[in-house]
């Protein structure tokens, strides 16, 4: 019997995140960083509509054909990263906000 001790209960549980579509999110980043550049989409002007845009693209492609035509990376896949760099825009924008007060 064991008797060690991790105190990790209140720690972020990595384990309930599944990694297979994880790895189709990095794949459509790597293809994105090829064709446009490393964190281009940090550069995009007015990001918030148009990565929201875009992730409404994907989500309604998504339900008639599973990948994207271009980059043949799963349409989900595409409106997840989007749907990422909308809550980093956020949490950046909050973080800020609160770094200003």
């Amino acid at each position: 019997m064991r008797n060690g001790k991790k105190y990790d209960t209140e720690k972020l549980r990595w384990d309930l995140l599944p990694i297979s579509p994880i790895r189709q999110v990095i794949r459509v980043l790597m293809y994105g960083a090829k064709k446009y550049g490393d964190y281009n989409w940090e550069q995009v002007e007015d990001p918030k509509p148009r990565y929201y845009n875009a992730c409404m693209r994907h989500l309604t492609a998504g339900i008639q054909k599973t990948n994207d035509s271009e980059s043949g990376l799963p349409h989900l896949a595409h409106a997840i990263c989007n749907l990422i760099f909308l809550l980093e825009f956020e949490l950046t924008q909050k973080k800020e906000k609160k770094d200003d007060n």
